[in-house]
C-alpha cells in the first residue's frame, strides 16, 4: 500500500477518529507500518488501544510474522513485519538495534535481551509496534545462551547452575538452582531452542539435550541426535527444521519419538536446489505462525542472491504421516537490504 496513494485517493484525513479507526481496522495489520507514515495522526491511531478494541470487536485478529534483518549498509539491525506476497516491509516505529541479541515471543509481546549491550530486556508491544518500559536485568545474571518461554514466563539459561526466570505478569525475576546429571557435558548451544510439551529442548554441535523446568532435571533423548537440527519452530509440539544437507522438511513428532519427512514439499525441494551448486542453500529458518510453517532460504538470480519465503499448511494423517500443502513461494527480502 503506497501511503501517496492512500492519502490522495478520497479525502480520509477530513474524517473523525472514529470513523478513520472503523476503517483501519478492516485493513490487514501488515499494512499498519505504512499507513502511519500518512501523519502523525495516523501514527497516533495507529499505536491507540482503541484500534486493536476495534479490531478484536470485528474479529479482524491475525497472525503475523515480525523478523530482526541484518542491514550490511548501516551494520543495524531494523524490525520489519512480513506482508503476505509483498515481502518484508519495515517498521518505522520502532528502534533500530546495535546487536541482534536473543528475542522470545510472548502472546502479543516481544521480549529482547542482550547482556553484552544493554541492561535491562526491551518489550515490543506487537499490537501497536511500539516499545515499553523494560525490565532490568540482575547483574549477576553473567552471559545467557539461549531464551525460551514456557507459560507465562521467560526463561533464560546460563548452563552452568542457574536458570534466571523472568515472570512477565509480576515483572519479577526469580532465580533456580539446578544440577546436571553425572557425565552430561553440554558445549555451546547454537540455532536456539525450542518448547515442546513443557520441556525446553537445546543442541551443541553433537548432541541435543532436554531440560525439564518444573523437575528442575536434563534428559537425553538418543533418537533426537539422528539429525542436526537447527533454526527450527514448533507447531503443535511436533519440531520442525529444513535439512539443508538432504533438501528435505524434517519433522519430530515428541510423543512417539520419531522422526518423519513431511511430504509434499516437492516444490519448496526445487526451489532450494534448482541451481545444483554446494554454495546455495546451506542455510534455512523455520518458523510458525498461526498454524502454517514458514520456511526463509536464499536463492540466487542473475544479479543477487535474495531471500525467499515459503509458507505451507500442515495436514498429520494416520499413521504419523506429515502433509505439507504450499500455500505461496516468493521473494521476500533482498540479502544486501
Amino acid at each position: 500500500m503506497d501511503s501517496r496513494v492512500f492519502r490522495h485517493s478520497f479525502p480520509m484525513t477530513s474524517l473523525p477518529d472514529d470513523i478513520i479507526v472503523d476503517i483501519i481496522a478492516r485493513v490487514p495489520r501488515t499494512c499498519y507500518p505504512t499507513i502511519s507514515l500518512i501523519s502523525r495522526r495516523f501514527r497516533s491511531i495507529i499505536a491507540s488501544p482503541e484500534l486493536y478494541t476495534r479490531r478484536s470487536l470485528l474479529r479482524c485478529t491475525e497472525h503475523c510474522l515480525y523478523a530482526l534483518i541484518y542491514n550490511p549498509k548501516n551494520g543495524h539491525y531494523h524490525w520489519y513485519i512480513l506482508r503476505r506476497r509483498k515481502g518484508f516491509i519495515l517498521i518505522p516505529s520502532l528502534p533500530i538495534m546495535h546487536t541482534h541479541g536473543n528475542s522470545v515471543a510472548l502472546g502479543s509481546k516481544i521480549y529482547v535481551y542482550s547482556n553484552r549491550v544493554t541492561s535491562s530486556v526491551l518489550t515490543i508491544d506487537c499490537t501497536s509496534n511500539t516499545v515499553q518500559p523494560s525490565f532490568n536485568i540482575p547483574k549477576a545474571m553473567g552471559e545467557t545462551v539461549a531464551v525460551c518461554h514456557i507459560v507465562e514466563i521467560v526463561v533464560l539459561y546460563d548452563l552452568s547452575k542457574r536458570v534466571m526466570v523472568l515472570n512477565t505478569e509480576k515483572q519479577m525475576w526469580e532465580t533456580a538452582e539446578m544440577t546436571k546429571p553425572p557425565g552430561l557435558k553440554t558445549g555451546h548451544l547454537w540455532s536456539g531452542c525450542v518448547v515442546m510439551e513443557g520441556k525446553i529442548y537445546m543442541r551443541d554441535l553433537d548432541n541435543s539435550f532436554v531440560y525439564v523446568p518444573k523437575e528442575k532435571k536434563w534428559e537425553m533423548e538418543e533418537m533426537l541426535n539422528s539429525h542436526k537440527w537447527k533454526y527450527a519452530c514448533v507447531l503443535d509440539d511436533v519440531l520442525y527444521y529444513y535439512d539443508c544437507l538432504e533438501n528435505r522438511l524434517r519433522a519430530y513428532d515428541t510423543k512417539h519419538k520419531f522422526w518423519v519427512v513431511v511430504k509434499g514439499g516437492e516444490r519448496l525441494l526445487s526451489e532450494t536446489s534448482w541451481l545444483r551448486l554446494p554454495t546455495i542453500s546451506r542455510w534455512a529458518y523455520t518458523m510458525s505462525c498461526g498454524e502454517k510453517l514458514v520456511v526463509f532460504f536464499p536463492k540466487l538470480d542473475i544479479y543477487s542472491t535474495k531471500i525467499w519465503c515459503a509458507e505451507i499448511a500442515l495436514e498429520r494423517r494416520q499413521g504419523g504421516e506429515i502433509w505439507g500443502k504450499f500455500e505461496w513461494c516468493g521473494a521476500v527480502l533482498d540479502s544486501d537490504c
